[in-house]
């Protein structure tokens, strides 16, 4: 692979990382500061970090394990757009209908308790979906 198409790879880790971090610190704070803490909480932050961190170890660059026994880099990055892409629409939805959807939803993924906040937090997934998009559906180069 060219260096333009590695580039656009690395530009999509380095973005879900920052979505990642941004939405594990938003839970933290929700958990933290208005939801009661629960023990078994613990298990999702700790899943959660894993996340915002595997995906962008697995985007970077190839890994021939998961590509031989998974999926190749580029479907993996079309499943996480779509991923991203569907927690964009979620989370706009969750802002644009207003307070009273604004919650904790019962299995991980928290949102803002504010429409502001939820707008910017479905802006960040907009961001990286596209990033994520632009580096899967990218043009493979002649081998």
């Amino acid at each position: 692979m060219t260096e333009g198409v590695e580039r656009k790879f690395r530009q999509a880790a380095w973005t879900y990382f920052g979505y990642g971090v941004v939405y594990w610190l938003v839970a933290l704070y929700l958990q933290l500061s208005i939801l009661p803490v629960r023990g078994r909480m613990l298990v999702w932050f700790v899943l959660g970090a894993a996340i915002a961190v595997a995906v962008p170890w697995l985007l970077v660059r190839r890994r021939g394990w998961f590509e031989r026994w998974i999926l190749s880099r580029r479907d993996f990055t079309r499943l996480m757009t779509v991923l991203v892409a569907a927690r964009t629409f979620a989370v706009a939805s969750i802002a644009l209908h207003g307070p009273a959807r604004m919650r904790m939803p019962s299995f991980g993924a928290g949102v803002p308790t504010t429409e502001a906040g939820a707008w910017l937090m479905a802006l960040v997934a907009a961001a990286t979906a596209m990033m994520l998009a632009r580096a899967g559906w990218q043009r493979e180069d002649p081998a």
